[in-house]
């Protein structure tokens, strides 16, 4: 089954502070399609040390959306770009277009 996103973890950092709630989730809305867009241009370059320098940023935000299969394979893919191995690329699009229409709908 697919993993989708949440903000479990997000809720339990900031226990009863909506607003420092609501900063974490502004944050993420404006970092992630950038952060999207960077991945794109990078992995359209080929440059596999940027790539993988970017995923390396994105992996954690899978993490903090409750993502625990999606960071891994993310973790994966850093080490596979490093390499100069991009066969995990459609996979960390599928999962970027996830995140990326989840945080538009918060």
């Amino acid at each position: 089954m697919e993993q989708q996103p949440n903000l479990d973890y997000i809720k339990e950092l900031s226990g009863d502070d909506t607003e420092f709630e609501q900063k974490f989730i502004s944050v993420l809305k404006e970092e992630i399609p950038l952060e999207k867009q960077e991945y794109i241009r990078c992995i359209t370059a080929v440059n596999y040390k940027s790539t993988a320098d970017i995923v390396h940023k994105l992996k954690h935000k899978l993490n903090i959306l409750g993502l625990v299969e999606d960071y891994k394979t993310a973790v994966i893919y850093e080490e596979d770009l490093k390499k100069g191995d991009s066969t995990l690329n459609d996979k960390f699009l599928f999962i970027l277009d996830k995140i990326e229409q989840y945080i538009k709908n918060l």
